[in-house]
């Protein structure tokens, strides 16, 4: 009798093991970047998935290394983030399948996406929002209607606001960037005037987005920027993000030594993953000395997480990596 009331007690602790160990597991908000080649981080590499330990799933900037809305990397996708409106961005044309064509240095794009934007075609066939900031919604709105979808999936949070998506509090924040619309992605004869005369549409301000998971880890997705004050009033001190992805691509938003100064100064954070570096970073998954990435990783005071395409990184609630980095 005795012998069963222990295997009885021994077996109660290991299911409860068991069961704290599962929900350490769940509280973990995993991220997976989407590049061009499986295993590097690659020129123009932006897109990443972040699943709340809900199961919400939220893409970030597909840009143009998602292979369209049949990427199989994709899975289910609750809502969709754009920064800006730039092709680089919203996707205005995407490689044919991970790995097809092209070198990390100079991949290959060769369907077109245009006039919709990767971003539409992704949110139709998934039937996910598109949550952005500005005069963003309306563009997509109209693109969703003309692939006959529902124009309501485009969805506005204006600075300051917040809406919830699944598990996911999604909150916008200013960037310092552009954010012209081209005309080829307006098309028609407006479109056609507008590549003409060399301008742009507006869509108002680009935006950078601070995410909050259900496990309470606050991220801070900067978009493309330069420094902004808000990096430490806003995303420091009323947020606490204790996660940031930070572009680092240099010319076109902070460089290495920027971005830097921003992490270490500004934000703050307890870890962060690189983003935009504008050139290979990698070569056989190993950092290329010299490289952007490379000067970034040497400045920061906190730990550095390179975005490996296809490598799905989990982080807990303090921001700290518990596997995949």
């Amino acid at each position: 009798m005795k012998s069963h009331n222990l295997c009885q007690t021994l077996l109660a602790l290991s299911l409860a093991a068991l069961s704290s160990m599962n929900m350490a597991i769940a509280s973990e908000v995993k991220v997976t970047p989407l590049g061009a080649h499986d295993g590097e981080f690659c020129h123009l590499d932006r897109a990443m998935i972040f699943e709340d330990p809900d199961g919400t799933r939220v893409l970030y900037d597909p840009g143009r290394t998602v292979a369209g809305a049949d990427d199989a990397r994709l899975g289910d996708i609750d809502a969709v983030l754009v920064s800006h409106m730039h092709g680089d961005h919203v996707g205005d044309k995407h490689i044919a399948e991970v790995g097809a064509g092209g070198e990390c240095a100079k991949p290959s794009f060769p369907t077109n996406s245009l006039p919709h934007t990767n971003v539409a075609n992704i949110a139709m066939a998934k039937n996910a929002k598109i949550i952005t900031g500005s005069e963003m919604p309306k563009f997509f709105a109209n693109k969703l209607k003309a692939l006959g979808g529902d124009p309501k999936n485009s969805q506005l949070v204006r600075f300051g606001g917040s809406k919830m998506i699944g598990g996911i509090k999604i909150t916008t924040v200013p960037a310092v960037h552009s954010n012209g619309i081209s005309g080829a992605m307006i098309g028609g004869e407006l479109g056609d005037m507008l590549d003409a005369a060399g301008v742009n549409a507006y869509a108002g301000p680009p935006t950078g987005y601070v995410l909050t998971f259900s496990n309470g880890l606050v991220t801070y997705l900067s978009g493309d920027t330069g420094v902004t004050a808000e990096q430490d009033t806003v995303v420091r001190q009323l947020y606490n993000a204790k996660l940031a992805v930070i572009n680092i691509g240099d010319t076109f938003t902070t460089g290495p030594a920027e971005a830097a100064w921003v992490v270490n100064t500004l934000v703050q954070p307890a870890s962060v993953i690189a983003s935009h570096a504008n050139q290979p970073s990698t070569k056989g998954g190993k950092v290329i000395d010299g490289s952007r990435i490379d000067q970034f990783m040497k400045a920061a005071t906190m730990p550095v997480h390179v975005p490996l395409s296809g490598n799905t990184m989990a982080f807990n609630n303090e921001g700290t990596c518990v596997s995949g980095c």
